[in-house]
């Protein structure tokens, strides 16, 4: 029995442990549901339908819990604690929500998109995305202000260039979980390494090895996928300065939202703020627009102000300019915007923590922990385990510090250091959250850059290859961190590969490569 569970039956006396059909119904029916669901409905099931598919897995996994000697109690504790470790990430998908409505107002966004088509190419638009996605995540440690600031005018860039929606996403997301997993900053390098027990420097020294591979090839793949020059934006560039507000100021709100965020602000606060200064810009630049869309001829000038920026704020901004392309990219946003969304967090979330509450998720682990032998087959175990987490519990802090929690000992035992660890579960966990559609990440980023989870996964390249890399380093005895006890270089465990092993003199870890 895993710690986990002896907490529970301490907790819990006359409580069973699950058995692994108990384990298995809750999973097969969420992914039978979600499959109809989206045979059903098509686009239209993360507007309710998987909301239900998740609810209904739930209370079937609580029925198990239960006849397990769980109480209801506890049960329904579970599910609230669950609940509210979303709560941030809640508030910060309604702040960008927000941040759109109002940027759209203010011209933020078309002032994104001007300048992006006089400096960008379609020749390497997708590359360069992935790029400049990657140092600002870098630089603030937050892939979700990425995609919800500079990623919204990416993607109207795309939109005008005739470029793919999907692929342009996927760009997205590649660079800014790159940047992510590799920043001092980032919430989700810190629970890695702290989960593991590795030092976070140790931690991105070492991430850094894989991360940089599969960001290379994913780079190299965008460069293909690039189309030919042929795109001349000079038409679409006058028509966007005679009917919108277009100015280098219009970047303030941006500049204020990095600047936050490096002062290690709260995201939501950050976020919310550029969102504020955003609908203060709109008022400043371009008053008229502002009264136009309060739409009330009545009101006084300064409350007709406040009402448009307000209604942008909780409903965003729609106008009509006679040019459907412009059209698109400003009518959109608000808060009201982001609810669907918020709905499928709740409910995933609900789902997870009665999972995770009645030891489903371990039942199914547990017993290839023990069966792994190899080196290589432990690090696929905790890849496998950081995937399988993503889709089931349906949250990324659960999926980086669950795999830190199971498969410590066994890292141990097999003379391997926890930096290690934390560096494949960075390498699985934090990187495939995005791709899943009813996980907080997916349904994050298909509503802040406004493309399906499904349409983009595909072209999430880094976050495909990353996984596969850091597998790869481990078959090929690559990066092998051991433990300073773990014997002389010759004392390879049968099946792995062997080579020199070099000891960084500063942590005192063992790192083994091939000779």
């Amino acid at each position: 029995m895993d710690d986990s569970g002896q907490q529970r039956a301490s907790a819990n006396p006359g409580c069973r442990q699950p058995t692994v059909l108990d384990a298995l119904t809750p999973c097969v029916s969420l992914i039978v549901l979600l499959a109809l669901s989206y045979l059903l409905f098509g686009d239209g099931a993360s507007s309710g339908p998987n909301q239900i598919a998740l609810l209904f897995s739930g209370l079937i996994a609580a029925g198990i819990a239960y006849k397990n000697g769980l109480s209801w109690s506890g049960i329904r504790e579970a599910v609230v604690q669950g609940i509210s470790t979303g709560l941030p990430a809640i508030l910060i998908l309604l702040a960008v929500g927000s941040l759109i409505g109002a940027w759209a107002l203010s011209g933020t966004i078309m002032s994104m998109v001007y300048y992006g088509l006089k400096l960008l190419s379609p020749n390497y638009f997708y590359a360069t995305t992935a790029v400049v996605c990657g140092v600002v995540a870098f630089g603030i440690g937050s892939s979700w202000t990425v995609a919800g600031t500079i990623g919204i005018g990416l993607m109207g860039v795309a939109t005008h260039m005739g470029l793919s929606p999907a692929i342009t996403a996927g760009a997205i997301i590649s660079g800014a979980y790159f940047g992510d997993k590799a920043s001092p900053l980032s919430d989700t390098v810190n629970l890695a390494a702290a989960t593991a027990g590795a030092d976070i420097y140790s931690h991105i020294r070492e991430s850094l090895w894989t991360s940089v591979t599969a960001l290379v090839i994913s780079i190299a793949i965008f460069a293909l996928l690039g189309k030919p020059g042929d795109f001349d934006p000079s038409t679409l560039l006058t028509a966007i300065e005679g009917k919108t507000t277009v100015s280098l100021w219009s970047f303030l709100p941006l500049v204020l939202v990095f600047g936050l965020s490096i002062s290690r602000v709260s995201p939501f606060v950050a976020i919310f703020s550029g969102a504020l200064a955003g609908a203060l810009l709109g008022i400043i630049q371009d008053p008229a627009r502002v009264v136009a869309f309060a739409g009330d001829s009545n009101l006084p000038v300064g409350l007709a102000l406040l009402k448009g920026s307000w209604a942008a704020l909780a409903n965003g901004y729609s106008v009509t300019t006679g040019d459907k392309a412009i059209d698109v990219i400003l009518s959109r946003g608000g808060m009201a915007s982001m609810m669907n969304t918020v709905w499928l967090i709740v409910t995933a979330l609900a789902f997870g923590a009665v999972v995770e509450h009645a030891g489903l998720l371990n039942r199914l682990i547990d017993p290839l922990v023990a069966r792994t032998k190899s080196r290589a087959g432990l690090v696929s175990t905790v890849a496998g385990t950081a995937v399988l987490s993503n889709v089931i519990t349906s949250d990324q802090y659960i999926s980086i510090a669950l795999p830190g929690r199971i498969f410590q000992q066994a890292f141990r035992e097999r003379g391997l250091a926890p930096v290690m660890l934390s560096r494949v579960i960075g390498d699985t966990a934090t990187v495939t959250s995005p791709l899943v559609p009813w996980n907080s990440c997916g349904a994050y980023m298909a509503s802040a850059l406004g493309v399906g989870t499904l349409s983009y996964a595909g072209f999430c390249f880094f976050n495909i290859l990353n996984p596969l890399v850091t597998i790869a380093f481990t078959l090929l005895g690559w990066r092998i961190v051991t433990l300073p006890q773990a014997g002389p270089p010759w004392a390879v465990p049968p099946g792995d590969p062997g080579g020199k092993e070099i000891k960084d003199v500063q942590t005192g870890l063992s790192t083994r490569h091939l000779s």
